[in-house]
């Protein structure tokens, strides 16, 4: 119990101390360490981060060894290099604009619509799968997928105009005729 006493006299006296150095001192090392920072805000953390390491190590004030000034002075200027070195190692932070696109975009979504596309197109008949695929996929004409399927283009484009409505009818779950009666 007595210990804890003293530890608390202690700590009385080092907040006492550190109280009246900062009164005698601390203008001075404000404005040093904006100076040193160019930013008053900055310039506070430093001060604050000097103080509270001055109150973790009273002895070093009180020692005897130069000037308590010189000493804060010097734990200032090792904070403010301390900032600026972790400043530099770390990269600088860009703002993201909101209306910036994202650098990869997710193909998730594409896949997703093939696989509904490619289900879609096994329930046509073959006949209809055969044209869309000729003029959709491998980007034939009109007159070129009717070489290549051996029909009229009239049948190619018929063909094309109700798989296309087939197709449309399985999307979105709702027959024409239904819409139309």
């Amino acid at each position: 119990m007595a210990a804890l006493w003293s530890r608390k006299r202690e700590t009385a006296a080092d907040e006492a101390l550190i109280r009246t150095l900062y009164e005698e001192h601390g203008r001075a090392l404000l404005a040093y360490a904006t100076r040193l920072t160019g930013d008053r805000a900055a310039a506070e953390d430093v001060v604050q981060e000097t103080l509270v390491r001055a109150w973790r190590h009273p002895e070093a004030l009180v020692n005897g060894k130069g000037s308590v000034r010189g000493w804060w002075l010097t734990v200032a200027r090792n904070i403010s290099t301390d900032r600026v070195r972790a400043r530099a190692a770390r990269p600088q932070e860009v703002a993201e604009s909101p209306g910036a696109a994202a650098v990869a975009r997710d193909h998730a979504e594409a896949v997703v619509d093939s696989v509904v596309v490619l289900e879609a197109l096994h329930q046509l008949s073959s006949d209809h799968r055969d044209v869309l695929l000729e003029i959709y996929f491998r980007g034939r004409s009109v007159t070129e997928a009717a070489e290549a399927l051996g029909v009229p283009p009239g049948t190619v484009k018929s063909r094309s105009h109700y798989a296309l409505r087939a197709l449309r009818e399985t999307f979105t779950g709702v027959s024409l005729k239904e819409v139309a009666g």
